[in-house]
């Protein structure tokens, strides 16, 4: 379903990249993705730029914040769940083994959010939309198609999640290797994998479509970026994992034939 008008609690919802330079990572996205942007001002200064595919809402960039800034915390793409109430979501966080790193608040004309660490330190979003329910359009090139749980022990890491928004977890086979899907419903909606590099921290991952990675990946290395993994065959289809020029990290899809 590429078009959306909701989400289910525990599906990621929305994806955005604080950055420490947007008016680059705009002309780098934007280049490769045909990504056009409606800036939003910011109550504190600044834009957060919506990237839109045709009318769509897909994604946003936005500008670190002064704390991110002065402890030199490199440029990182967020991963938003869908949760009902915020509120209570964060307090279920908290009595999980959670960390609230921001407490919960409203977004005016937007929704409500707060942002949590799981036990893990992988941090995530809680968002319940209002005028903004998260990207309207999804599983399409250019949009997203993914969003992955890198940690180091799933074992710690499914219970928060599945106490403070429902998602449900189930082993399957991705090749030669275990993989687990999250799920929500019966329904897939992400997927939790340890690291797959040494020094990899715990984190939310972001996965784009693309509808050719080798090309994506060429033009991604000529406007700055490099590529972590080369373009690679995997049973779901290509696969390539990018830095773009500040350091933010993400994967790209090309899926499978008939995928």
């Amino acid at each position: 379903m590429p078009q959306r008008t909701s989400y289910k609690q525990g599906t990621p919802c929305w994806v955005d990249l604080q950055t420490t330079d947007v008016a680059a990572a705009k002309a780098f996205y934007g280049g490769l993705f045909g990504w056009k942007f409606d800036d939003q001002p910011m109550p504190d200064g600044g834009a957060y730029s919506m990237a839109l595919v045709g009318a769509d809402t897909v994604a946003a960039i936005a500008p670190q914040n002064p704390m991110q800034a002065e402890m030199s915390i490199p440029p990182m793409w967020n991963t938003y769940i869908a949760v009902d109430n915020v509120d209570d979501a964060a307090a279920k966080a908290a009595a999980a083994g959670g960390t609230i790193l921001m407490p919960a608040a409203d977004i005016p004309g937007a929704g409500r959010m707060a942002f949590v660490a799981d036990p893990t330190g992988a941090t995530a979003g809680l968002w319940h939309g209002s005028g903004h329910i998260g990207a309207t359009l999804v599983n399409e090139p250019n949009t997203l198609v993914w969003n992955e749980l890198t940690t180091v022990d799933n074992a710690k890491a499914l219970p928060f999640y599945r106490a403070v928004a429902g998602i449900e977890s189930a082993e399957t086979k991705m090749g030669d290797f275990e993989y687990t899907l999250l799920k929500v419903d019966g329904e897939d909606v992400g997927g939790a994998t340890s690291p797959q590099m040494d020094g990899v921290p715990n984190h939310w991952h972001v996965w784009f479509g693309v509808a050719d990675a080798q090309a994506f990946g060429a033009a991604a290395t000529a406007a700055g970026g490099s590529l972590l993994v080369e373009p690679m065959d995997m049973p779901i289809g290509k696969i390539a994992t990018v830095r773009d020029p500040q350091g933010a990290v993400f994967s790209i899809l090309q899926p499978a034939a008939g995928a």
